[in-house]
Order: structure tokens, then sequence, then C-alpha cells
């Protein structure tokens, strides 16, 4: 079943408000929403793009969420759930840019950590779930906790990876001898011919290669602008927080932003919901020379997410095909389980490391976790009680 374009942006829209956490806690929001509640797609499959994205340079949320749009709604429908899911941030940073001086310290904010508590409960409710489908037997579950033990001991994206890579090599050489029930899957009907998938790919590197001479050639800092963020979302594996580092780098030594604004801009970031990717938005506003303001926002979002426009469309007519054939299958298994235990690790740190650390928050992030997963309340409201129950425990001084 299709959905219309304005039907995908609207829902993404709303996981653009709600979903505060960072990327790990919006594929939670991602599978409450568009799995469980409206049953878009199934936990396999779901879990097999999540697969994907993992593997690719950029955000993963944001490539998931492209994904689901474009077998929803094809190429209009993936531009759809871009729009929806980033518009909101990517406005909220550009505003922030132009207010700069306003916001103040949001370090210390109760609706901010009582938001973060929402987030841990989010995470935990998608590992639950995703556990229970993706590694319900004693041999996918080892593969779970292997993967999870490798991403605690090599906290980095190549910690990650690497338990992706494990995954699919014990799935291929061990699950097709054990008694395993292969989980179905429907298939992905891409409306992107292989011909333009492929010149998708083409695009991609013809770009990464490219856009440096023509900056260099040009002299133009819109260019050497549109450069320096495709090359941010074209190198870099593990989402939001690694991307930093590399846009700290290419802004900041240039002179382009102090380093004042640009932790003030990164301190804003973490309170908004949706992509961390949109950081971006925020740097092309505040950067001088000019083009800056909305026009350097705009430059740097769009810059900054073209890759992954790229690859997705480029990759998966590719990956329908390759994920039914019995081998792949195997392979996938091993993957999915080992994804479930990425998910787990990602939920103790950062997120449960980083959040929680009196018994009030232990507290709160329990009723959040009972509110979804028995009361089944829509993960928006959890998000609204979560901010409130925050500031007022803030207020009472309850969490310091």
């Amino acid at each position: 079943m299709r959905s219309s374009p304005l039907g995908i942006f609207l829902v993404f829209l709303k996981l653009g408000c709600t979903s505060f956490g960072g990327p790990i806690a919006h594929l939670g929001y991602f599978r409450a929403e568009l799995v469980a509640r409206r049953q878009w797609l199934t936990e396999a499959t779901f879990a097999d793009i999540l697969a994907l994205c993992q593997f690719m340079p950029g955000p993963a949320s944001s490539q998931t969420g492209m994904a689901i749009g474009l077998l929803r709604g094809g190429p209009l429908g993936m531009v759809a759930a871009w729009l929806g899911f980033t518009l909101p941030s990517a406005l909220l940073m550009t505003g922030f840019a132009y207010w700069i001086g306003t916001l103040g310290d949001l370090s210390d904010a109760g609706w901010l950590h009582g938001l973060k508590l929402v987030a841990v409960a989010v995470v935990a409710q998608a590992v639950w779930g995703m556990a229970r489908t993706l590694a319900p037997d004693p041999a996918r579950a080892t593969v779970a906790v292997a993967a999870c033990l490798l991403c605690l001991a090599m906290p980095s994206s190549a910690g990650q990876i690497g338990a992706i890579i494990l995954g699919a090599v014990v799935g291929a050489a061990v699950l097709p001898r054990v008694s395993v029930p292969c989980v179905e899957t429907e298939a992905l009907h891409i409306r992107v011919p292989r011909a333009v998938a492929a010149s998708l790919l083409a695009l991609f590197v013809l770009l990464l290669f490219g856009l440096p001479w023509l900056a260099a050639l040009s002299g133009n800092h819109a260019a050497d602008l549109a450069d320096t963020f495709y090359r941010a979302g074209a190198l870099v594996f593990g989402g939001g927080h690694v991307v930093l580092p590399l846009l700290q780098a290419s802004v900041v030594p240039p002179g382009w932003v102090d380093p004042d604004t640009f932790l003030a801009g990164y301190g804003a970031a973490q309170a908004i919901p949706g992509p961390l990717f949109t950081f971006a938005a925020f740097l092309g506003a505040v950067e001088d020379p000019g083009p800056n303001g909305w026009l350097g926002a705009l430059i740097a979002t769009v810059s900054i997410f073209a890759s992954s426009f790229l690859l997705v469309g480029g990759l998966l007519p590719f990956w329908d095909g390759l994920r039914h054939r019995p081998n792949v299958r195997a392979a996938l298994r091993g993957v999915n389980a080992a994804v479930v235990g990425v998910l787990l690790a990602a939920l103790f740190t950062p997120i449960w490391t980083g959040t929680v650390h009196t018994a009030a928050d232990f507290g709160l992030g329990l009723v959040a976790f009972l509110l979804l997963v028995l009361w089944k309340l829509p993960p928006w409201c959890v998000v609204v009680f979560g901010a409130f129950a925050g500031w007022d425990m803030a207020a009472m001084g309850i969490f310091g």
C-alpha cells in the first residue's frame, strides 16, 4: 500500500517535532510510529533497511527515514520524509543562529533532562521489541550479545561496523545449519530503475571528487561551503556526533566560525528534536564570509544531506534483490541480530551513562518506559510528559 507525499510529509513532520535524544533514539521513534503503530513495514524489513543504512556513511536515522519514504511513496516520498523530519530542527537551528546571544546555557535545563530520560525509555522499548523478533533463539541471541560486547569494547563507528560484519559472517556460516525460522519479508517495490540507481552512485563519487576541484577553480565561497558540507555527509560513519570533529576542523581553523559560537551552536543542537546533522544549518547561517544567514543555512543543509539521497536511491534497489537470496538471507538474520546488539550497546553508552545518574533519573525513565510499553501511549505524549516532569523535578531540586 502506497502513501501520498503529503501524508508521508505529515507523518515525518510529527516525528521531526517529537524525536528527541539523538540518532539511536530516532530509530526507536521510527519503529514505534511506522512499524508498531502504522504497520507501514514489518519488523524484519525495518531491520533490513536499518542494516543497510548502518553500512552507509552519513546520518543513519535520516537515511532510514528516506528509505522508508522511498518505499512508501517513491522518489517524492523520499523527499517528503526527509523534509518532514529535517525541517523543524533546521528552522530551529537557523533561528538559533540569528538569536545566538539570547539563548543562554541549556545544559542544566530540567525539561531537556526529562526529554533525554524519555529517549532512554524509547530506545529500551525498541531494543526489547526488536530482540523478541530478531534474536528470539539461542543462536541469534548469542550473536546479539557478541555484537553488544564488541561495540562496548570499541566505542566508535568502527566497532558498530565490525559488529554488523561479524553478524553477517556468523549468520552465513552458522545460521543455515541451525533450526532458525526465516522471518517473512515482503519485497521492497522500489520505484527506481537500476540504471538510474547506478547513475546516482556514479554521481555520488563524481561530486565527492569534483566539488573540491570546482571550488578551487571558481574561487566562490558558496562552492567551498557546498564542498565542505557534502564531504562531511559523505565521509563520516556513525552519525551526528561523529561528524562534529570534521565540521569543527572544516569551519573553525579557516575562521568561518569562531570556537565559542561553534560550541554554543552544538549545545543548542542537543536541545532540539530531529537529526543532529541540521547543526549544518546553524554553521551555514553564522559563518563568514557570505553567503550566510538563511541562504548559507540552506546551502549547508542541502549539501550535508545530498550524499544520503544519492546513496539511499542508489543502493536500495540493488539491496532488495540481494536480500532475498538464501545465503544473503542467512547473513541478514545474523546482521539483524547484530543490530539488536548495537542498539543495546548504544542504550548503555552513551544514552544510559550520559543521562541516568540518580535514583530520580531512573524513576522518571522507568515511568516513561511503563507508559510506552504497557500503557502504550504514543511517543509524543510521553515526550510532553517527560519535558514537564523534568522541568517540575528540576524546580523542586530533585535533579540537583
